[in-house]
């Protein structure tokens, strides 16, 4: 009777002791106080009443940083929200070196998402996005890889603007698209213009070419339903106009 109390007493306590952590789990094992062992995934046992356990789940974790209001480096508040990925490397770590790992990832990453656009200015904040979330995650990163936190990556999710720099970057835009098309419009003109003066020039030693000309300015004008009359005086005539009134002067010098 006594044998069998006894090993109902032994069934109960290897009962009592066994523990199992999934396949995402690590379990960290204290005994009376003091670290022990890793275990899991799968099943493990444990000294019931001697050994104590908390485990960790070690799949990636998102994290949603809200949104922060900050001073960028030329004097603009805006407001700021970004996401951060992170995932428990070293399970002992995390646990015995750092309080809570996720308020302590938390709380670090906002303050360096301030800090961070507090280095940058308004332009560098909305241009260069990838460049500041990778200065990010290093920064975020080297802090927290002694506590077995790797983290995986950060991005900023939305920028709001006040509305009166919305306006004043929408005006900035408007200036600069009319700036360029002023300047396409000029280098146009200068093409064209110098196109014209190499065909006047082509045109200059060729009257038959000039004939050409007219007729097809002729041609062209007659497209549309136009009632105005053009008469098309001879380049001979102009010519013969031209050295007469030269000869004129000659003879009154």
């Amino acid at each position: 009777m006594e044998i069998l109390a006894l090993l109902g007493f032994i069934v109960i306590v290897l009962l009592a002791g066994l523990r199992v952590a999934q396949e995402y789990e690590r379990s960290i094992v204290f005994r009376l106080g003091r670290f022990k062992t890793i275990e899991g995934p799968g099943l493990y046992w444990l000294i019931p009443l001697v050994d104590r356990q908390q485990k960790v789940d070690i799949r990636t974790k998102t994290v949603d940083l809200e949104q922060q209001e900050t001073i960028t480096k030329d004097s603009v508040t805006i407001q700021v929200n970004a996401v951060l990925w992170f995932k428990i490397t070293n399970p002992e770590d995390a646990i015995i070196k750092v309080a809570d790992y996720n308020k302590a990832v938390y709380q670090f990453s906002v303050t360096a998402l301030r800090n961070i656009i507090g280095q940058h200015t308004l332009d560098e904040v909305l241009r260069e996005r990838e460049q500041i979330n990778e200065t990010l995650q290093r920064i975020v990163d080297s802090v927290t890889e002694p506590w077995g936190i790797k983290i995986e990556m950060v991005e900023m999710k939305d920028v709001e603007i006040p509305e009166g720099m919305q306006r004043a970057m929408a005006r900035e835009a408007e200036a600069i698209r009319e700036k360029r098309a002023r300047i396409v419009k000029a280098e146009a003109e200068l093409e064209a213009s110098i196109k014209l003066t190499l065909g006047a020039q082509q045109m200059e030693g060729s009257p038959i070419a000039v004939e050409l000309r007219r007729m097809q300015m002729l041609s062209e004008i007659g497209i549309d339903n136009n009632t105005t009359t053009i008469v098309i005086v001879p380049s001979d005539f102009t010519n013969a106009a031209k050295s007469f009134t030269e000869m004129v002067s000659k003879k009154k010098e």
